[in-house]
């Protein structure tokens, strides 16, 4: 079983940007998608933006698209979340996970797909 630590959340202002990193260990990691999801208090976990093995394909919810970049460093065990232009309604705990299944072609933003979650990492953004 892999263990994935969030790192990089913080407070900023709106327009700011942060670079989320989730580090592997313990586990395969470069044969498996990895997603980042977020949770904002009193909603549901939403999907944010996903890559496959091999950056093969990456995939970003609408309210991202343009602003987040999703990058992955296997010789480092980590994957990136590069967020740009953050809004207030970026605000949420953010966690990444691995997918349940190795080499899977697409990137599914269903959180029950994924096996192994991340504690999070909070992103506070002020306007």
């Amino acid at each position: 079983q892999v263990q994935l630590v969030e790192s990089g959340g913080g407070l900023v202002q709106a327009g700011g940007s942060l670079r989320l990193s989730c580090a592997a260990s313990g586990g395969t990691f470069s044969n498996y998608g990895v997603g980042w999801f977020r949770q904002a208090p009193g909603k549901e976990r939403e999907f944010v933006a996903g890559i496959t093995w091999r950056s093969v394909t990456t995939r970003y919810a609408d309210s991202v698209k343009g602003r987040f970049t999703i990058a992955r460093d296997d010789a480092k065990n980590t994957v990136y979340l590069q967020m740009n232009n953050l809004k207030p309604e970026d605000t949420a705990t953010y966690s990444c996970a691995r997918d349940a299944r190795a080499w899977t072609p697409l990137v599914i933003a269903t959180p029950s797909s994924y096996a192994d979650w991340g504690q999070g990492t909070q992103v506070t953004v002020s306007s």
